[in-house]
């Protein structure tokens, strides 16, 4: 065997649990990051802003000891920033989108200049924008970037930066992205986060940005829609990533991530490679755990894996259907729990009971559905929840 250096991201107890139906209580997740821990694996995300008990958990797994390997993964403001900071963590995540298809549909510029509901409408016929406007949300997407990574060096963090939707960016935006951002990263990681990659494209693609970019260590993070995500990353690990992110069993939105035992094993068994630290042991218990708590992830293609609970998704999928779903057929099902926003409720009531209310409201009740989700320890289905909202007498307020 000949012993390689690959850096091992974990995002089980963050991206993972954000797979419709995975719902870990506080006391199973905290077992579960010191299993994780136990592996070697270089950091181990969460989410602090997810919900007051995500912060806690935080707060006491830094306690315990796991400070070192943790990594809060944190929305782009200076509040989300200085929240993953009070918790103790040294590592953060920021991530931001990076292709044009999401930055269009999320700048604010766009929004004032084309007019709420009527560009909402034409979105869901594509993305209709002129060269000048793809400019623009590009140049807002660096600078603001560029202010949260300034104030997050200026507090002592060490700070990876997670390119959303990278596969889908034009290319030699993304080369600029990372050569501006590399200078404040200890880690960019590359997200294919609709699974659109082939293995084909994933080598060519690695291999092309490591020769374009001045690039602080890139990190692959698959989604497996297509059922392509271990190959995929398998080849971007021998076209020179220097690592690779995903979850153990492969849970995760839709399809799941790549799982990171089949990464592992795979080079083992292909090349003779293993990774410097890796305690191949301690990953098939984490396995063993989480097969026995029943968190499985969703086959590609099948139904299942069109389900969608975290907020900032749905907030997409309801302007434009492939923002997150990359098959035409088949229809998308909004769920409710731990990580739906906003978004989740305004479907409910202005698709769904066509009864909108005002922000105020959809507020109180999406942290009332968080906390439900947090005390059943599950998701609910749409139909499920307009059940819980007619007994609540919400849809009469």
């Amino acid at each position: 065997m000949e012993t390689i250096h690959l850096i091992i991201a974990d995002e089980t107890l963050r991206d993972g649990e954000q797979q419709v139906g995975v719902c870990f209580s506080k006391d199973i997740k905290r077992r579960l990051a010191h299993e994780i821990a136990s592996t070697g694996v270089h950091s181990l995300a969460l989410m602090p802003a997810v919900h007051p008990v995500e912060e806690q958990l935080t707060k006491t797994l830094v306690a315990d000891g796991l400070g070192g390997q943790l990594a809060a993964s944190t929305m782009m403001s200076k509040a989300c920033i200085w929240q993953s900071q009070t918790t103790g963590v040294q590592h953060i995540i920021l991530f931001h989108a990076v292709s044009d298809r999401l930055l269009l549909l999320r700048d604010p510029e766009m929004q004032v200049a084309e007019g709420g509901q009527a560009r909402e409408a034409a979105l869901l016929n594509g993305i209709k924008a002129t060269p000048a406007q793809v400019q623009m949300v590009r140049a807002n997407m660096c600078r603001r970037v560029r202010q949260h990574l300034e104030y997050a060096a200026q507090l002592g963090l060490r700070i990876s930066f997670a390119a959303e939707d990278a596969s889908r960016a034009d290319f030699d935006f993304l080369v600029e992205c990372i050569n501006q951002f590399s200078p404040y990263l200890e880690q960019f990681l590359l997200c294919d986060t609709v699974g659109c990659l082939t293995p084909e494209k994933s080598y060519i693609w690695i291999h092309d940005l490591l020769a374009s970019a001045r690039c602080a260590p890139l990190i692959v993070h698959f989604h497996n829609d297509m059922g392509l995500a271990l190959e995929n990353t398998i080849q971007a690990v021998r076209a020179g990533a220097a690592g690779i992110s995903g979850t153990f069993g492969g849970i995760g939105e839709r399809a799941g991530n790549v799982a990171i035992e089949q990464v592992l094993n795979g080079l083992r068994l292909r090349f003779g490679w293993e990774v410097a630290g890796i305690d191949y042991e301690a990953i098939a218990r984490v396995g063993q755990h989480l097969d026995q708590l029943g968190a499985r992830a969703y086959p590609p293609y099948s139904q299942a894996a069109q389900r969608h609970e975290a907020g900032i998704h749905v907030h997409s999928l309801m302007r434009d259907r492939l923002s997150y779903a990359i098959f035409p057929y088949g229809q998308p099902e909004i769920w409710f729990g731990k990580h739906s926003g906003v978004s989740n409720i305004r479907y409910l009531f202005e698709h769904c009971l066509q009864k909108p209310l005002d922000r105020e409201k959809y507020e109180q009740i999406c942290q009332d559905i968080k906390n439900l989700s947090i005390q059943q320890n599950r998701s609910f289905s749409t139909d499920e929840i307009l059940q819980w909202l007619q007994e609540q007498s919400y849809d009469s307020a």
